[in-house]
């Protein structure tokens, strides 16, 4: 418990992620999972806010937090809020009850007896597990627990950076049921990976440990078994504390050059022309505090905390007993 309040996590946060551990350890922690149920559609995604950090949890546990085309609306919804909050500026996406999401809910497709509804759905220009057919206007970490796979998988490539349980278990397991990747998963995966590895994961379907994940490069960080949540939080923060028009020119600078640019030429144009009068300011700022002696030598001594807001100067002294 005390580490996770030197994370910064809120008390929801504590009680997801132990809540996570209790589950592998006794009988007692699956009463905790019913008691997170969602019990209506509407609880299907949850939603929180901690200081600049939006939380975004998958909330059907019953499932593996598998996403019928309702929850997927829901989470497209409370994605797109996030980027118009002006006080969040970096998102986590996580599952509750144990996985982060299982993918697409089959049972939907089973059970419908209308084709054109079915494809109504999977023609859906924002994507079918949720915003997946767009470029996210903010960094977005994923917490990986439990099952990451299917259209899982592809929700996690959507996020900028995974941080994955050592037993959490990835893969395309979509495969062995004939359901196609329709949610960006063919072409993130290649950026990320290379063409091979993912040819490898795509058309085998097998299962991807959380050593073999990082090893690709397919997770950024493995973690211990219900910490998760928590580290990705920290992930979050870590970035937040920045100034942030700087964050997104160079984030957006990024997957313009790896998916949209027409050419080299094409990428350092965009890197360059996107710098704006805002942007020039902000770096401004940061001049004046370097000249300061302020984040010298990647120091923070001298650093006037009066000036600084109350998460900012948390994360600065959890950062000094590091």
């Amino acid at each position: 418990m005390q580490a996770l309040k030197r994370c910064g996590c809120t008390q929801f946060l504590r009680k997801s992620t132990l809540r996570l551990i209790s589950r592998e350890c006794s009988s007692a922690g699956k009463d905790s999972v019913k008691e997170q149920m969602a019990t209506s559609p509407a609880d299907s995604i949850v939603v929180e806010r901690e200081n600049n950090i939006t939380l975004i949890g998958i909330n059907r546990p019953k499932v593996r937090n598998a996403i019928d085309s309702m929850t997927g609306k829901m989470l497209a919804s409370a994605i797109a809020e996030f980027e118009k909050d002006p006080k969040a500026d970096v998102g986590v996406l996580h599952g509750i009850g144990g996985s982060f999401c299982s993918g697409y809910d089959l049972s939907e497709l089973a059970d419908s007896t209308d084709p054109q509804q079915v494809q109504t759905i999977v023609q859906n220009p924002e994507g079918v597990m949720g915003p997946t057919r767009r470029m996210i206007r903010k960094p977005i970490v994923c917490a990986i627990s439990g099952y990451c796979v299917a259209g899982g998988l592809e929700l996690a490539l959507m996020c900028d950076l995974r941080v994955m349980e050592e037993n959490a278990v990835l893969g395309f397991f979509n495969r062995r049921f004939g359901v196609p990747l329709i949610d960006g998963g063919t072409v993130r995966l290649p950026a990320l990976i290379g063409l091979s590895r993912a040819l490898d994961l795509i058309l085998t379907g097998r299962t991807v440990s959380a050593k073999e994940a990082l090893e690709i490069g397919l997770v950024n960080r493995v973690v211990a078994v219900g910490s998760g949540l928590g580290q990705a939080y920290n992930l979050a923060m870590s970035i937040a504390k920045y100034p942030q028009r700087c964050i997104r020119h160079d984030r957006d600078a990024a997957y313009y050059g790896t998916f949209s640019a027409q050419s080299y030429e094409d990428a350092l144009e965009r890197e360059a022309s996107n710098v704006t009068i805002e942007l020039l300011q902000e770096a401004k700022q940061g001049a004046d505090k370097f000249r300061q002696g302020i984040g010298r030598g990647g120091s923070f001594s001298g650093v006037k905390e009066k000036n600084l807001p109350d998460w900012e100067r948390k994360e600065m002294k959890h950062e000094s007993k590091l």
